[in-house]
């Protein structure tokens, strides 16, 4: 007891200090568990096989809901890259009858029957849209990406191999969206490999996770980016050099 009196002081100050460095602690890691449900996480990933007909699978893994804007695709070829938007799938509402040709006179129950359908019609057709935490979707097969990529960019194909002497190496995956109530969109890409063997092409992703770009200044790049698609009638891009 004599001891603790004749240092009361110096143990007073350590017992702050010691006080002080636990706060800090728990801030630090309640500032961590924060962090970590307010980042929002997206999958990119293959599924049902691993060659070029996989699934290509988008999963929210964040705490909240992300909004698909858009779907950017970009293939690397051996004389350059397509860049294309795939947000929407390829169809025709015309042809696959969810509207009528003007022509044809239907009345006024027709149309009002036309117009109650028209919005369930469009979820059906684009990708873009809310993705609920924990949920997934899938954009459809590699294979099918590609090819539609080819066809726009007026590339002859042979089967899933380009005619001639292009080769197919790599494909991107690239996603713009909103997490919850932020201001600023987030970003996702992963590439995947491409390697044709035989009658088979071999799809193999480039790195073990999904790359995301939440920092500050990716965030304000990708809404330069998104205000620009959004004035664009973007839809494919190639830069193909001519073969010699």
């Amino acid at each position: 007891m004599d001891w603790i009196s004749q240092h009361h002081d110096s143990l007073t100050a350590l017992t702050s200090i010691g006080t002080l460095l636990i706060w800090l602690v728990y801030a630090q890691l309640l500032y961590k568990g924060y962090r970590r449900q307010r980042r929002p996480r997206l999958i990119i990933n293959r599924g049902k096989r691993k060659d070029i007909n996989a699934l290509c699978i988008i999963s929210n893994m964040s705490a909240e809901p992300v909004f698909i804007e858009y779907i950017v695709a970009e293939l690397e070829t051996s004389r350059g890259s397509i860049v294309m938007d795939v947000t929407d799938f390829e169809r025709d509402y015309f042809e696959r009858g969810y509207f009528e040709r003007d022509d044809d006179d239907r009345g006024e129950g027709h149309e009002q029957h036309e117009r109650d359908e028209i919005p369930d019609r469009v979820r059906d057709n684009t990708r873009q849209g809310p993705v609920q935490p924990g949920d997934f979707l899938h954009i459809g097969t590699f294979q099918n990406i590609v090819r539609r990529m080819a066809r726009h960019a007026k590339i002859e194909m042979q089967g899933f191999r380009p005619a001639g002497d292009l080769e197919f190496e790599r494909l991107t995956i690239q996603l713009i969206g909103i997490y919850g109530p932020e201001d600023l969109p987030m970003g996702a890409e992963r590439s995947f490999t491409l390697h044709a063997s035989g009658e088979q092409c071999d799809l193999a992703p480039l790195t073990w996770d999904t790359k995301h770009k939440n920092s500050r200044r990716q965030r304000h790049r990708l809404r330069a980016k998104l205000e620009q698609l959004n004035r664009s009638p973007f839809t494919v891009s190639p830069t193909l050099q001519e073969s010699n």
